[in-house]
């Protein structure tokens, strides 16, 4: 397993946090989003415990678990979320990353409580990284996660594949957004990644780190570039 690169930020007064990564349904992005959090948070040192609980196509878990610490978990069934809360409270000296599954919404409103209510016990503060597309459901759904979870800090990550950030006008005019940021979440625009290096991730399933050292140059040049325009968005709603 690779060591973490030197810390640059450390934790909120040794608070580690937990990042769910959501969305509306599939395709909008949640996998890519994922890793490169993973990528950002490794990059400053900090000790990674991924939770991925998409089992039918869990690209992230392919692509990582030989460099964190990490598991597959059932997020619709009930007994998945206490899982989910005994594996923050074992490994509380990791930042957990849960990259979740698009059927995971149905159960967010069933179970999220059960998370919500355990979070001050666990010592973690959640924040919630809200992918979405131009489509109405990606906001539906983002009013629902909130209501479940009253107490996630929540940052919209618009996936910049989908067109700039004037091409999200559904997100943008919505009482949704009014809301997210009246929380003090911030709305970023994900940086869009070229077709054929994001293939190489997927059919490869290369951690991003890995892939900077191992694909053609011209990959690893887009790769670099990609890389720096992450780190700069994700680092607004990262801490």
């Amino acid at each position: 397993m690779e060591a973490a690169e030197p810390s640059e930020r450390g934790g909120a007064a040794g608070c580690k946090r937990i990042y769910w990564i959501g969305g509306s349904k599939g395709g909008v992005g949640k996998s890519m989003v994922a890793m490169a959090t993973i990528d950002v948070l490794r990059k400053r040192g900090e000790d990674v415990f991924l939770l991925d609980s998409d089992g039918s196509n869990p690209d992230c878990w392919k692509a990582y678990r030989e460099h964190v610490p990490t598991e597959l978990t059932d997020l619709d069934r009930g007994d998945g979320w206490i899982h989910l809360i005994n594996v923050c409270e074992a490994q509380k000296e990791r930042t957990v990353v849960i990259n979740t599954a698009a059927r995971n919404n149905g159960a967010v409103t069933q179970f999220g409580s059960t998370l919500d209510g355990a979070l001050e016990e666990l010592g973690r503060q959640l924040v919630a990284l809200w992918v979405i597309n131009r489509q109405r459901d990606s906001v539906e759904l983002l009013k629902e996660f909130m209501e479940a979870m009253p107490r996630a800090e929540v940052h919209v990550v618009r996936n910049g594949y989908f067109g700039d950030e004037r091409q999200f006008e559904l997100y943008g005019s919505s009482k949704v957004r009014a809301e997210v940021e009246s929380r003090g979440g911030k709305s970023v625009t994900f940086p869009g990644l070229a077709d054929r290096v994001a293939d190489d991730l997927y059919t490869k399933r290369l951690a991003i780190a890995v892939a900077a050292q191992s694909l053609p140059v011209g990959n690893r040049a887009e790769l670099g570039r990609w890389r720096g325009e992450v780190q700069r968005v994700l680092g607004e709603v990262l801490g």
